[in-house]
């Protein structure tokens, strides 16, 4: 590759297609079986077939997350299923439990194996297991630093490949391995279906005051002291190149199509180098996020200073563009604005962009005096020229 691979999340095939309309280079997306995820973010087989061969007309690969460690059933379903995403043009399968890796191998052997961060993989050693495998790329556990993957590069084989998350969530266990979700609700992250309960607000009780309840706060917000930071290393993506990373991985299949656009927009721009860095980090700060850190790429993370576990929000996903003619740009409304808002544009070619609503007429031509219902077809004059696929936020502090 003549730059690193920007491999984007997609939950559904609208993720999907903003991802590649803003320039991912692969995107992952989870199937019907073991995809670690809830169900609704889950392709079906012919969802999968139809996303692999969108994404091939347009240039871009397509990984098939495989990352529940497996029951006795589901390794006995895994050959078929992974002679499905072979027969089908998968150009990988992200695998983290072993026994899945081996079946699937064995059944496939042609079909690409990446193993899934949630493998925790740690060390060269691992990594050489694993090539030895069958596996092709290691997507390295997120509690790595720069010279730890550095050294990892040095002494696994020079065809093994290494992926790295370069934004997203994190989790206060190791690379999402956690159980507090199921301990405290049943409903396993292991399985798909964490609850986050690390980010919620937890006080102290003493033995001998029973119902005497005390917070536990780091400032005058409060803080959810399980709650980590989320990752952004857009700042220092050459740093990641230099220690081997092949591909940057942008966490985030439950997110949205406003959300997946913004940051894949931003990573293309930052790896391209044709935007200022502050032009870039204003554009990560647009979608909701908890406070940015640099994980442990610099060392240990600092999981819950100034962390209260809420979302910070600064804009709302105004509207995805269908149209652009004669003035006029045609839109699928997904928030509410009125006349006299100004839209900021996110789009490949119009980065810090934005236009002042001056009128909304309904897909017949009637006016509208705000635009309220989710997903109605609007008209709005706008003097930029946008392409379809291209999104429309409203800024809330301004």
């Amino acid at each position: 590759m003549s730059k690193p691979e920007l491999l984007a999340p997609a939950g559904d095939m609208e993720c999907l297609q903003t991802a590649i309309h803003f320039g991912a280079d692969a995107v992952y997306i989870g199937g019907p079986l073991l995809q670690l995820r809830a169900d609704n973010v889950g392709f079906t087989r012919e969802g999968v077939a139809e996303a692999i061969k969108y994404a091939h007309e347009h240039g871009v690969k397509l990984y098939v997350t495989v990352n529940c460690f497996a029951t006795n059933e589901e390794i006995d379903a895994a050959p078929d299923y992974a002679r499905f995403l072979y027969e089908a043009g998968a150009d990988a399968v992200i695998v983290s439990d072993l026994g899945l890796i081996a079946a699937i191998h064995e059944a496939a052997p042609e079909l690409e194996i990446h193993v899934s961060t949630q493998a925790n993989c740690m060390n060269f050693n691992s990594a050489n297991v694993y090539y030895k495998m069958g596996a092709r790329r290691v997507v390295v556990a997120r509690e790595l630093s720069l010279e730890d993957i550095a050294e990892l590069r040095r002494r696994i084989p020079a065809d093994m490949e290494i992926e790295a998350f370069v934004h997203g969530a994190m989790c206060m266990s190791y690379s999402g391995r956690c159980m507090i979700s199921s301990f405290l609700t049943g409903r396993s992250g292991n399985r798909g279906g964490c609850a986050q309960p690390c980010r919620w607000s937890y006080h102290l009780m003493e033995q001998k005051r029973p119902g005497e309840f005390f917070p536990v706060v780091e400032d005058e917000k409060g803080a959810a002291i399980l709650s980590s930071h989320d990752m952004c290393a857009v700042g220092f993506l050459d740093k990641l190149e230099e220690a081997g990373v092949v591909s940057y991985k942008i966490e985030g299949r439950m997110k949205t199509p406003f959300y997946v656009g913004t940051a894949v927009n931003a990573y293309r721009h930052a790896i391209d180098g044709d935007l200022p860095m502050e032009v870039i980090e204003r554009e990560l700060d647009s979608i909701s996020h908890r406070p940015y850190s640099s994980a442990f790429y610099f060392g240990e993370m600092k999981h819950s200073h100034g962390n209260s576990g809420a979302y910070i929000q600064k804009c709302l996903f105004a509207g995805k563009v269908l149209k652009y003619e004669h003035g006029c740009v045609l839109i699928e409304q997904r928030n509410n604005f009125r006349p006299g808002d100004v839209l900021e544009i996110i789009s490949p070619k119009a980065a810090g962009k934005s236009f002042t609503v001056t009128e909304i007429f309904d897909e017949d031509g009637n006016p509208r005096e705000d635009a309220r219902l989710i997903k109605q077809v609007l008209r709005l004059p706008c003097p930029i020229e946008l392409s379809p696929g291209d999104l429309l936020r409203l800024r809330l502090e301004e």
